[in-house]
């Protein structure tokens, strides 16, 4: 008599892999956003930091490159008013003033992905701004100032 596994044994081996990997791979994606909603938050804080202290001692908003190591899409001069820099399609930086002074941020809508949601309410969270479904709620506080400017949240 030759020894090996029955088909039966087999198969209930396969479905028992079937609901582990059923109930591991959402777990996965899910760490996954979560991972990049924590990396874009704290990337979105470090680089308005950057901008406020590059402002303090220059005196004046510069290229997006001299200012911060946060990777920016868009415009690379914020010093020119109007310029635009996004970050990771979720969040768009805007130099306003005459010369440049502030920075204005804007938030992607309600209509964006679940990261750039995420990516809203913690970099909110950490400024102090209300967001509701990755849109700020909170007129009365969507100005944060640093080094003598004025950052508007929109």
């Amino acid at each position: 008599m030759k020894k090996g596994f029955t088909m039966i044994e087999l198969i209930f081996v396969i479905v028992i892999l079937g609901i582990l990997a059923a109930v591991a791979i959402p777990k996965l994606a899910a760490t996954r956003d979560d991972a990049n909603i924590a990396k874009g938050a704290t990337e979105v804080a470090m680089a308005v930091a950057d901008m406020s202290s590059y402002y303090t001692a220059k005196g004046a908003l510069g290229t997006v490159t001299a200012m911060t190591n946060v990777v920016f899409g868009g415009s690379n001069d914020l010093n020119t008013t109007g310029e635009v820099a996004t970050y990771s399609d979720c969040i768009t930086f805007t130099s306003v003033g005459n010369p440049a002074n502030a920075i204005s941020v804007e938030y992607k809508g309600s209509d964006a992905s679940t990261v750039c949601k995420g990516i809203a309410a913690a970099a909110a969270k950490i400024t102090g701004v209300t967001v509701e479904d990755g849109v700020p709620t909170d007129d009365a506080n969507k100005t944060h100032t640093f080094g003598g400017s004025n950052v508007t949240w929109n």
